[in-house]
Formats: C-alpha cells, structure tokens, sequence
C-alpha cells in the first residue's frame, strides 16, 4: 500500500511511544497514530489520566505511565516498554513543562524544572530507547524520533518564561545535533514546533480561543487533526526524507511581517 501517496501515510504493524501522551498535543499524536494502524504506548506521570486516556484510545493504545524529569526515570520507561517489545519504531518526546515569574525572582527551581524535562530528558530518553530504535530501523524503513519544539524557541512570548524559550530553542538545535549522529544508525530525528494550540500548558489558547486566534495570521488557533496529521507525516514513509529539521505548525505567526496591523 506505501506504493499510493495514501499508503505513504499509514503507520501499520509500527510501534510508537509517545511521551506526554495522555492530554493536549500527545493525545492527539497517540490518536492519529492510533488511527493510521500503529500500536501506540503513552507515558505520563499521573497514572490515572494516563489509563484513562489508553481507554478511550481503544486496544491499540497502552498506557506506561512514568514521570520522566530524571534520567533514572527515562531509563524506568524504556525498561517497561522493553517488559512488552523487542524494537521501537517512533518516539515522540513530547512531555513538558513551563514556568512563568519576574526576572527578579526567577527561582532556580523553576529553570531546573523546565530544563530537565524539556531539554534533559529528549536526549536521554533517546538514549535509553537506542537500542529498541536501532532493532527497528532500517535502510528502507527507518526509525523515527520526532520532538516536540514550540515558536518560542523561535521567536519571544509576551511572559516571563525564561528557561521555557532556553529550552525550547536549545531542543531545536538539539534535534539537529541528534539527527546528525543517529541518521548513521537509520534513526530519523526531526521536531515539530507548535504555535497556539488549546491545551493544559497553554491555557490562553485553551480559554481565550477567539481572542488568540486574532493574533494568527490564519485566524484560528491549531486543531488536533493540525498536529495529529503533521505527527503522522513525520512518523511515516512520507516524511522519511525530513532529517534534523523543524516543522513550524503555527498558522502563520513566526513568519508574520513584523509590524503589520492586528485586528482588535
């Protein structure tokens, strides 16, 4: 079926895992994994929304929860997911934090929060996954590591969230860094740097919907269908081709014209 640019897109007989994936942007990842044919492992560290969400994902989801800020808990999860399978086909590191406070009292909890979770943890959770990726890669069917960026490691937010854009923009040069090493095993590396989308960690886009979208070239702030069908393409054949670079999935905002007029 890959032979059809339909068949480019399915995701049959693959085993994905995708961190952060019981709410938000995760979800709808896991969702349309799920829906393209794969069988999909969610990890987050709340046990129950993490079942919960594997539930209503149906039987090709499996929850694995585990809090992944330390590297003891990355290698933890990648000891589980071995527990069920001897290779991994994609891994989407998409667990993350943010904190927002004054220059003035920053507190250095804050930034370790934020940077061992955002920054730390990709790499070492692609670290402790090496082995899994590499049983399934393959010259003609790669394996895929895609992670999860944002516009704010590309362009400032109106907040005080320092170790957020330190994070995220170290995540995207990262990306390149790790594409650079694992393409020579047939890993695939590449990230997604969503603009506003409505969830738990962005709640302006979550509550105040009409009033970002205004700010979005487009006019609307970012669907699950806008990330589950962008996951997909980078998980599948069809984005095979895409290797340390970053999908900017933003309606427009990065590359807006600085200075042209909003409307109120």
């Amino acid at each position: 079926m890959t032979d059809t640019i339909q068949g480019l897109f399915r995701l049959d007989g693959k085993v994905a895992l995708v961190t952060g994936g019981s709410r938000g942007i995760g979800r709808a990842i896991a969702a349309a994994y799920v829906e393209q044919g794969a069988k999909v492992y969610i990890s987050s560290r709340k046990p129950g929304a993490c079942d919960e969400t594997a539930r209503e994902l149906g039987d090709s989801c499996i929850a694995l929860p585990m809090d992944i800020s330390t590297v003891d808990g990355c290698r933890a999860l990648a000891d589980a997911l071995a527990e069920h399978e001897d290779r991994l086909d994609i891994l989407v590191n998409n667990a993350g934090a943010a904190w927002s406070e004054p220059f003035e009292t920053f507190p250095e909890s804050g930034w370790d929060k934020v940077m061992d979770l955002n920054l730390k943890s990709p790499f070492f959770l692609t670290q402790a996954l090496h082995g899994m990726l590499k049983a399934a890669a393959t010259q003609e069917t790669p394996a895929k590591v895609i992670n999860i960026t944002s516009i704010d490691g590309l362009r400032l937010n109106p907040w005080d969230t320092y170790s957020y854009h330190a994070s995220k923009s170290g995540l995207i040069y990262l990306t390149k860094r790790m594409a650079a090493r694992l393409i020579e095993d047939r890993i695939v590396v590449s990230s997604i740097a969503p603009g506003p989308f409505a969830s738990d960690m962005n709640r302006a886009a979550r509550d105040h919907a009409d009033a970002v979208a205004k700010r979005v070239p487009l006019g609307r702030i970012g669907t699950p269908q806008d990330i589950g069908a962008t996951a997909t393409f980078l998980a599948s054949r069809a984005g095979d081709y895409v290797v340390g670079d970053t999908v900017v999935l933003d309606g427009g905002m990065t590359n807006a014209a600085l200075g042209a007029p909003m409307e109120e």
